[in-house]
């Protein structure tokens, strides 16, 4: 199986199931016999997805898309691990998706738990305040806001961001980014209203 889709096109894809998604009129539904035995062959999505574990925030559904089209990796706060990365690497180096993207969302509890951490040394189980040593890192730029609210949303694109730069300086992705077979981006599902707010225009 041959992925057809550039970068700009499978993002152009998911632009468009999640408005699909927000207008009511989403096609991921019913099961389809003849998707099903296409998809027995192997797999070719169009875009690799690192979310969280949140069980509001469900790209497929998001993004209205099908069966095989999404190569998803879901855990606590969207972290970067070796796990993870070894995760992406796959999706790079045998699926070729064209396109990443790490997907955070408002709220998100993981990073929330980080910021407790941060500013009133929280105690937490062992693995997850290993979890949220992986977080940290990349909210030292966030300062404490009077209003929570306007913290939290900073955290969480801070979050998005720092598991971005993780990816992007790793050999693989900086060796795909330079011979323009891969492209990352960065959004926040906003679980109040159901939208994809973009870090960048798509």
């Amino acid at each position: 199986m041959t992925n057809t889709l550039s970068a700009a096109e499978a993002l152009q894809q998911l632009v468009e199931g999640n408005r699909r998604f927000l207008e009511g009129k989403a096609r991921n539904a019913a099961f389809c016999p003849e998707t099903m035995a296409k998809l027995a062959d192997g797999q070719k999505p169009f875009a690799t997805i690192l979310g969280c574990s949140d069980s509001r925030v469900a790209p497929e559904i998001v993004f209205d898309s099908g069966l095989g089209e999404l190569f998803i990796i879901r855990v606590a706060g969207n972290v970067v691990s070796p796990e993870i990365m070894g995760s992406i690497q796959y999706a790079a180096m045998h699926l070729e998706t064209p396109l990443f993207v790490v997907l955070g969302h408002e709220g998100c509890g993981a990073v929330h738990a980080a910021l407790d951490q941060m500013h009133h040394s929280t105690d937490q189980p062992s693995r997850v305040a290993a979890l949220l040593r992986t977080i940290t890192p990349g909210l030292a730029s966030v300062a404490p806001e009077s209003d929570p609210q306007e913290e939290m949303r900073e955290a969480v694109e801070a979050n998005v961001r720092w598991s971005m730069r993780q990816i992007r300086e790793t050999p693989e992705a900086r060796e795909r980014a330079t011979e323009g077979r891969m492209k990352l981006v960065g959004a926040v599902y906003e679980i109040s209203t159901g939208r994809v707010r973009w870090l960048e225009s798509p």
